[in-house]
């Protein structure tokens, strides 16, 4: 099932399309648009043209208007492009009136997000799962994927008039995704077994949007080398590893990273994975304060940890790449509205710092600025979970800390 959906991504160029909406406006649009066009560069495939289209909601049978459709279609021919990325999730009725008139290849965002998950997975953990989220997504369009689906089986062996090709494939899309969740079951007692054997150390989580540092924060307290770049979902596989500070030993685990619009086929698929988040006992929530929608990156992230537990647990929020912050300090007689490059790295620290108190700091995991001043939080949090959970250990950490 790995790269079921674009299978020569590395050489084929796109054009995106989204929509402005009464619910998505103009900046708002093109902010998914720019997300939309680093997902398909993670895929392999070469974001060319962006198309947008005003209209009070998606036109039910194409997604955009006929007008803006015929433009799409003529930008295709004229620079031969072979695939169509469309920002939301499309149903096989919209898939399938869009390729009969386009004539190329019809990505939405959920199948290039799924493309990109297939293609990152190395565990047989991660690789089930994945694969029960394309089967999950694959099921209601199999009119799309498949061209034999008018065809009649019967003969010896098959009652009654027999069944439509597409009956059948449903039925073995069925089949595979009840053998995969079978499986998913013994991998997730696996995990749950490999979690009681940690004992009852300290957990620490590292969750964030995608692409906002975690992997190489990892690298940096854990002195491991988890796989990072950038380009998003570079963490796939939760990796969980020991770290030491100050003699105090925790658990240290880099999570997926998560992204506006994430399919719930994969939220479903990857609970198992994301039960590090669960049993964590403390998450740092990574965020990468350049970005210029970092305040509903953290919303993003906040609303899909709601979704996953429901109980509240101790964050500490560490704003990442304060390196790579940019500010253009505005004019004095300016009366446009402030927005994220006019306000100043120590104005953002100082309305943070006064929200959240002592639960927050800024660094740069790239450059280590500030990474022992995370150190010290870090162990100040940890102790205080442990002494909870080991009371007889109080004294020993105050002798410690008096030496």
């Amino acid at each position: 099932m790995k790269d079921f959906i674009i299978s020569k991504a590395q050489s084929e160029k796109a054009v995106l399309v989204g929509l402005i909406t009464n619910q998505q406006n103009e900046q708002k649009a093109k902010e998914y648009l720019d997300e939309l066009a680093f997902l398909a560069d993670t895929a392999g495939a070469e974001p060319v043209k962006k198309f947008y289209q005003r209209l009070d909601y998606p036109h039910p049978v194409t997604f955009v208007g006929s007008g803006k459709l015929q433009e799409i279609k003529e930008y295709i021919i004229e620079n031969e492009i072979g695939l169509v990325i469309f920002d939301d999730e499309l149903p096989a009725k919209q898939i399938r009136n869009i390729e009969r008139e386009l004539q190329v290849k019809i990505l939405d965002r959920t199948s290039l997000i799924l493309d990109i998950f297939a293609r990152r997975a190395q565990t047989a953990h991660a690789k089930t799962q994945v694969e029960l989220a394309q089967y999950k997504y694959m099921l209601p369009r199999l009119t799309r994927l498949w061209t034999h689906l008018e065809r009649q089986r019967g003969g010896v062996g098959m009652r009654g008039p027999g069944e439509t090709q597409l009956e059948t494939d449903k039925r073995i899309i069925q089949d595979k995704i009840a053998n995969l969740k079978r499986n998913l079951v013994e991998i997730d007692k696996q995990k749950s077994i490999q979690r009681k054997n940690r004992g009852k150390m300290v957990r620490v989580a590292l969750v964030g949007y995608t692409n906002v540092g975690k992997s190489t924060l990892m690298n940096l307290l854990s002195k491991s080398e988890v796989f990072a770049e950038n380009k998003l979902f570079a963490t796939l596989d939760t990796t969980v590893r020991k770290v030491i500070i100050e003699n105090l030993p925790f658990l240290l685990s880099d999570t997926v990273g998560f992204i506006r619009k994430l399919p719930t086929e994969l939220v479903e698929s990857f609970k198992s994975t994301l039960d590090e988040v669960r049993e964590a006992d403390l998450l740092v929530h990574v965020v990468d304060i350049s970005h210029p929608t970092f305040k509903e990156q953290i919303d993003v992230v906040n609303k899909t940890l709601a979704e996953i537990d429901k109980n509240e647990k101790p964050m500490l929020m560490v704003f990442n790449k304060i390196d790579a912050f940019t500010f253009v300090e505005k004019e004095e007689d300016d009366l446009t509205p402030r927005t994220h490059e006019n306000i100043s790295l120590e104005e953002l620290k100082q309305t943070w710092m006064n929200k959240m108190q002592d639960n927050c700091i800024f660094i740069s995991a790239k450059n280590r600025i500030n990474i022992d001043e995370l150190k010290t939080i870090l162990y100040e949090r940890v102790k205080e979970i442990h002494i909870t959970r080991f009371p007889y250990n109080d004294f020993l950490f105050q002798q410690y800390d008096e030496e």
